[in-house]
């Protein structure tokens, strides 16, 4: 499993971006107000995977006082983050595409809802860097034994 790729979170971000400003041009006079639920549950999400980074970076680096790692946890926290990076990056394009048609309407309901988008587009961005910081933290540091010896087959 490799690490995640800008391009596949770009790619996905837009797509959602373009189908929700089709969905908001759309269905908006039958939509009910914009909820606050899933803003706070990004940000929540967002708030556990950077502390489970920083305590997995400091973990992996063996510093005092923390527990070495458990294999399996990291490798859940690996999935976690790239499953997490990919939903964050929809939901913040689908964001995206929901800020920008609003922030052109000029309607009052369309400038109530505003800040719930915005909100939104905040919380899922927050989630897609704490995502790629605890993939990042997963990562088995290079031991500086291992870099200096060249690769030999053993005898």
């Amino acid at each position: 499993m490799g690490p995640t790729r800008s391009s596949t979170l770009v790619v996905a971000a837009l797509a959602a971006a373009a189908v929700g400003w089709l969905v908001i041009s759309s269905w908006y006079v039958r939509m009910p107000v914009l909820p606050w639920l899933p803003s706070a549950t990004l940000a929540a999400l967002a708030v556990f995977e950077g502390y489970a980074a920083l305590n997995t970076r400091a973990r992996v680096d063996r510093q005092p006082g923390h527990d070495p790692v458990n294999p399996l946890l990291a490798a859940r926290f690996v999935v976690l983050a790239k499953a997490s990076s990919l939903a964050g990056a929809i939901f913040a394009g689908f964001y995206a595409g929901l800020v920008l048609w609003l922030f052109i309407q000029p309607t009052r309901a369309a400038s109530n809802d505003l800040p719930t988008a915005g909100s939104g587009l905040v919380a899922a961005v927050a989630l897609v860097a704490a995502a790629l910081w605890l993939e990042r933290a997963c990562r088995v540091p290079n031991r500086p034994e291992d870099s200096d010896a060249p690769d030999q087959p053993a005898d």
